[in-house]
């Protein structure tokens, strides 16, 4: 589609810069860490991850699904459909898929090592909800291509999705502050910084809770919601906690902490 990594970045920074200033203006949490260097790190494994994908996943997801209709291979492309009702539903979908692979890297011992690259991040910002190993973005790629593949969405849908989960990371990995009543009614219909900050808590019975990207129905309908942290946001503790919080702010660290000693976290989960 003609244009579309000038879309997904025009997205991409315009509510960077939207959030990092609601952040600086009116922050939930005070940061516990040295933010120019989290910041460095978290931007830049997100911008390294970028350059992976582009160079090995030349498609992307919106070719692969202009490819599949080309093809006529999946269900919306073998199925009538009215073509808005096809993009709404296949957005849904996506996000379904992406609520189950998230449970899966949660789940799944050697994709734990890889998610807790995001999870190890010792405060809760903007920046968090960029920050995830170049591996696990390859592989949540690579079940995004055999989704779109099985499902044929319209490749405006795929467009759609691919901003959507990225504003949504970015919104519900924010620190900043909203009035109770709106964020109650908000998480009705798209994941709040209050509703996910809970999956990233030291605790792991939080942990396994809140997977929601964009939509939170998932997380109520299939009883992994939690409405709040048991110590409460001003007092929970956030990142893994046998993961040293000093190393987990550096790059380099970043890189290589799937590969070093294995986490407790399945053992507790027991």
């Amino acid at each position: 589609m003609k244009g579309e990594p000038y879309i997904r970045l025009g997205f991409f920074l315009g509510l960077f810069l939207v959030m990092a200033l609601w952040e600086a203006i009116a922050p939930r949490r005070q940061l516990t860490s040295s933010k120019p260097v989290r910041w460095f790190s978290n931007l830049a494994l997100s911008a390294l991850n970028s350059v992976a994908l582009r160079t090995c996943f030349t498609l992307g997801a919106v070719g692969v699904a202009m490819e599949s209709q080309r093809l006529g291979w999946g269900l919306f492309n073998n199925v009538a459909v009215s073509g808005w009702l096809a993009v709404v539903l296949s957005v849904v979908g996506l996000d379904l898929v992406i609520y189950l692979q998230h449970v899966m890297f949660h789940a799944v011992p050697a994709l734990w090592r890889l998610h807790r690259v995001h999870h190890a991040d010792p405060d809760f910002d903007v920046t968090t909800g960029v920050r995830f190993h170049t591996l696990e973005i390859a592989l949540s790629m690579g079940i995004k291509a055999a989704a779109i593949l099985l499902l044929g969405p319209p490749p405006l849908a795929v467009l759609i999705f691919e901003v959507l989960l990225n504003a949504t990371s970015m919104f519900s990995h924010s620190n900043v502050r909203m009035p109770a009543w709106l964020d109650g009614m908000l998480r009705l219909v798209v994941v709040t910084p209050d509703m996910h900050r809970v999956h990233h808590s030291e605790i792991v019975e939080e942990t396994n809770s809140n997977y929601g990207f964009n939509l939170p129905w998932w997380d109520f309908l299939l009883g992994t919601y939690r409405a709040n942290p048991k110590e409460g946001h001003d007092h929970m503790r956030i990142g893994v906690a046998e993961i040293p919080r000093g190393r987990a702010v550096w790059l380099h660290w970043l890189l290589i902490l799937p590969f070093v000693k294995q986490s407790r976290y399945r053992e507790d989960n027991s």
